[in-house]
């Protein structure tokens, strides 16, 4: 039975889960994984060999292939099909849009048609590929609201905020990064509301993670880390587990947080139990981590303290008990790293990168971190945030190949340069 939009935090059901839940006695506990205590593993030990410098590189990594394969498919013979991502519109990086490209950088489109200093972000596909979740952030209030559309652009839709229904707070409600499960039946999504501390960045009152029926109804709180700690910090980015029992966010302390002022990757299961800090917080990993196909290894990005984009931080993966934390790129680094997410196949891993001084494009790297290839070569864009599909790569208008097409824009690319 369908049931109508509520807050969970007035039904039962999320009080018998506060309790019986591991979460509320774990944020003071700041319990990690079953491998590693944060501060445990020295930084200058959690460094890989220095991979592939073939960075130029234009070679693609993977075919495209006819896809649509359902929620559950083994990594074997998933089809790799498109990337979404978002990329900013303006220099300004005021406004951002959700675009595809297919897996060697064409096929470029532009799905979401934002207003004016409106950011288009944290894209999700849904398992079949038809359908790309987002969040959209208003340039007033600089709130998030979630919203779906279809592969080519049609039907963009806003699904109804928690609040809009009377059962919630509306104070200052944020909503964004959803995902979805990969039954496809659940979006997960973080949600933040309350009164903002002037004095801590507009650090919100309240936030914690929530799943939901794509269509926005039935509705539940997964997370309590703020309910007895307002301002403590803010959660965001959630990533399934392949078997859709776990989910992986990122969790953000604030200034009155413990420690403060840093992130790191937690794990909690899908029924809100076993809740666990994944990363040491002096690695500062954050945004969306990425489970590979097979659920063995989660994919992560570091970010140095500072501004968004700082240069210093690396991609790195980790066993889901928390043990066996293992650098993808060297270090130390001159260069921003973004997130990063495996093809749907597992051979390959997408991110995103800026060198010092450049526009961030994206890139592609075995596993393993080496063979890193450069897959775009937009100097006017900044590029964020990729996620990689199965939706179906559409075919070159011209009867090109879809390696050909690239090869001559970049070379269009640098003749517009020279000129």
């Amino acid at each position: 039975m369908t049931r109508t939009r509520q807050s969970p935090r007035s039904t039962p059901e999320a009080r018998t889960r506060a309790s019986a839940g591991a979460g509320l006695l774990l944020l003071s506990a700041l319990l990690t994984g079953c491998g590693a205590e944060p501060g445990e593993i020295p930084l200058s030990e959690i460094q890989a060999d220095a991979p592939s410098t073939a960075a130029e590189s234009t070679t693609a990594t993977a075919s495209p292939g006819v896809v649509g394969a359902a929620a559950g498919t083994p990594a074997a013979t998933a089809h790799n099909g498109l990337i979404v991502g978002g990329v900013f519109l303006n220099t300004a990086r005021t406004t951002s849009a959700i675009v595809t490209l297919a897996p060697d950088g064409t096929n470029w489109h532009q799905v979401t048609q934002p207003p004016d200093r409106t950011r288009d972000d944290r894209p999700d596909w849904s398992p079949d590929g038809s359908t790309i979740a987002f969040d959209r952030t208003d340039p007033r209030s600089g709130a998030a609201s979630l919203w779906t559309v279809s592969t080519n652009g049609d039907g963009a839709h806003q699904i109804d905020q928690l609040c809009e229904t009377g059962t919630a707070d509306c104070t200052n409600e944020d909503e964004r990064a959803p995902a979805y499960s990969p039954d496809g039946k659940q979006l997960a999504f973080s949600r933040s509301w309350g009164a903002l501390d002037q004095a801590d960045r507009n650090q919100i009152q309240y936030s914690d993670l929530y799943l939901m029926s794509p269509d926005g109804t039935d509705v539940q709180r997964l997370t309590f880390l703020t309910n007895d700690k307002p301002y403590s910090g803010q959660v965001s980015n959630p990533s399934w587990s392949p078997d859709g029992k776990q989910l992986t966010f990122e969790y953000r302390t604030g200034a009155t947080g413990q420690p403060a002022n840093s992130r790191a990757i937690y794990v909690v299961a899908a029924d809100g139990t076993g809740l666990r800090q994944l990363t040491p917080w002096e690695l500062r990993a954050g945004d969306r981590a990425n489970w590979s196909p097979d659920g063995t290894q989660i994919l992560f990005t570091t970010y140095p303290a500072g501004r968004a984009d700082a240069p210093g931080g690396g991609i790195y993966t980790v066993h889901p008990d928390g043990t066996a934390i293992g650098a993808l790129t060297p270090a130390p680094s001159n260069v921003f790293y973004g997130t990063a997410s495996y093809a749907p196949d597992g051979k390959s891993i997408v991110f995103a990168q800026a060198p010092a001084g450049s526009e961030a494009d994206l890139y592609t790297m075995r596993p393993d971190g080496t063979g890193i290839a450069r897959l775009t070569n937009d100097r006017d864009s900044w590029l964020t945030r990729p996620a990689w599909g199965t939706a179906p790569v559409p075919p070159q208008p011209d009867g090109r190949s879809s390696a050909q097409a690239q090869s001559r824009r970049w070379e269009e690319d640098e003749e517009l340069q020279d000129e």
